[in-house]
C-alpha cells in the first residue's frame, strides 16, 4: 500500500490493561495497524498515574516478529480541559521529535476532537472511529453538539464500528464523505464452544442445578443493568439460577445493587461477578458455562461481548441496540428484543430456556458461522488497510 513506513498516532481514552470494549478495540486495532507495516504509536489517558505524569512503554505483539507498539500514558487531571491541554503539549513534543503522518482518534470525544484539532494544528490527516454511543450522548443534552459536529465535518475520514452508527453521522454531517464501517472481530481459535468446566464452575460457587444467565464486560446503565437485574429476579422466581458477570460492575453504577442486596438478598447473592480477566481465554471459558448469555442494551455499537458469545456457539438474548441486530439474525443467530420492550426481558428469558437441547445446537453453530463470515480478523485487518488508504487519499488537510 505505502513503499515507506508510515507513522500513526492512535489517541484512544483506554487501552490495555484498562477495562472496557473501548480499551480492547484500540488494543486490538493498533496490533492490527502495526502488523499491516505502520509504525504505530498510541497516546492513553489514564488514571493509574498521577495527573500530568507521562510513562512510556514498548509493547512486543505476540505472534508478529520484530513488530511493536510504542504506547504512551498520561495520567489524567480532576478536569478534563487541563487533561487536553497536557496532552496537546504531549503530542507537540512528540512530533516535533519524530514527525506523524498521520493521527486516529479512537472515540469520537474525546479522542476523536483532539486527533481532528491536533492534526489540523500540525497539518497531518486524522481520523475518526464512531465505536459505542458516542454520536447519541453527544447529540442531545448535555452533550457538546458543536463539537460532536466539528469533529465530524473537520475529520479527514470517518470510520464507524457499525452501519448503524454510520447512519447517524450520515444524517449529521452536511458533506458527501464517505463513512467507512469496520466491524469489531473475534479471535474464532480463542473463543470457541467448548464443555463447561466442572471445577470452574465449583470454584464460582455456582450451584450444581443453578440456570447460568452470562453477560460479559463492564456491566452499566447503558448496557440495560436495571433491567437485567429485574429479570434475574423473575427468572428466580421460577427456577434457580444465578448471574454470571463476566467482568466488572462499573463503580458509579455499583448503588444500583443496594436495593437488591437490602430486598431480596438470595438474589444478590446468585450475583456471581468475576472481576476484569486478564486472559481472552480465561473469558472464552466463563462464556461457555452460560446457558444463556444476555445484552439488554439500551445503546450500543457492536459489542465485543456479544460476538465473543457467539463464537462460543452460545444461545444469546439482546435488544435491538446500535449494530447488535446486524449480527444476530433473529431467530436464527440468536434472539433480539426491542428496547422499547425490555420490560419484558424476564419473560424472553424463560421462553427461550425450553427450547430443545437441538435447537440451541442449531443456533449457535449459525452464530458462530456467521462471526466467521463476517466478523474475523482477517475482514477487520481488510477493512483497516482500506481505512488507511482513506486517510493518505489526499494530501492536502
Amino acid at each position: 500500500m505505502m513503499g515507506t513506513c508510515r507513522r500513526l498516532l492512535l489517541i484512544t481514552e483506554r487501552f490495555e490493561p484498562d477495562l472496557g470494549g473501548v480499551a480492547r478495540s484500540a488494543t486490538r486495532i493498533a496490533h492490527a495497524l502495526a502488523q499491516s507495516g505502520v509504525s504505530v504509536e498510541v497516546l492513553a489517558w489514564t488514571r493509574a498515574l498521577p495527573a500530568g505524569e507521562r510513562e512510556t512503554r514498548e509493547i512486543q505483539l505476540s505472534g508478529a516478529a520484530n513488530a511493536t507498539v510504542i504506547v504512551h500514558r498520561l495520567g489524567l487531571f480532576a478536569n478534563l480541559d487541563y487533561s487536553l491541554q497536557h496532552t496537546i503539549t504531549l503530542l507537540e513534543s512528540l512530533h516535533r521529535s519524530n514527525p506523524f503522518d498521520g493521527i486516529w482518534g479512537h472515540y469520537l470525544s474525546p479522542a476523536g476532537f483532539l486527533a481532528v484539532y491536533f492534526g489540523r494544528s500540525v497539518g497531518i490527516p486524522a481520523t475518526v472511529s464512531a465505536r459505542g454511543n458516542d454520536v447519541d450522548m453527544q447529540t442531545f443534552p448535555p452533550g457538546d453538539f458543536a463539537r460532536l459536529t466539528w469533529t465530524l465535518e473537520r475529520a479527514h475520514s470517518i470510520t464507524a464500528v457499525s452501519e448503524d452508527l454510520a447512519k447517524k453521522i450520515r444524517i449529521l454531517t452536511t458533506n458527501d464523505k464517505p463513512v467507512r464501517v469496520i466491524a469489531n472481530s473475534v479471535d474464532l481459535d480463542i473463543f470457541q464452544p467448548g464443555i463447561a468446566d466442572d471445577a470452574l464452575k465449583l470454584s464460582l460457587g455456582i450451584l450444581p442445578e443453578e440456570t447460568v444467565l452470562g453477560f460479559s464486560g463492564e456491566l452499566r446503565h447503558k448496557k440495560g443493568l436495571h433491567p437485567l437485574i429485574a429479570a434475574f429476579q423473575q427468572v428466580r422466581q421460577v427456577r434457580p439460577a444465578c448471574l454470571l458477570v463476566i467482568g466488572e460492575v462499573r463503580v458509579r453504577d455499583q448503588a444500583a445493587l443496594i436495593p437488591l442486596g437490602a430486598e431480596d438478598p438470595m438474589t444478590r447473592s446468585r450475583m456471581i461477578i468475576t472481576g476484569h480477566l486478564e486472559s481472552q481465554r480465561d473469558v472464552a471459558r466463563h462464556l461457555q458455562l452460560c446457558d444463556l448469555f444476555l445484552q439488554p442494551s439500551f445503546w450500543d455499537g457492536l459489542p465485543n461481548a456479544v460476538l465473543e458469545a457467539m463464537a462460543c456457539e452460545q444461545l444469546i438474548l439482546a435488544s435491538d441496540a446500535g449494530g447488535i441486530p446486524e449480527a444476530i439474525e433473529h431467530g436464527k443467530s440468536g434472539f433480539l428484543i426491542p428496547r422499547a420492550k425490555l420490560a419484558e426481558f424476564g419473560e424472553a428469558i424463560l421462553e427461550l430456556l425450553t427450547l430443545s437441547v437441538s435447537q440451541r445446537q442449531t443456533i449457535g453453530q449459525a452464530a458462530r458461522s456467521r462471526v466467521a463470515e463476517h466478523f474475523s480478523k482477517e475482514r477487520e485487518a481488510e477493512s483497516l488497510k482500506c481505512a488507511l488508504e482513506d486517510l493518505w487519499a489526499r494530501t492536502n488537510v
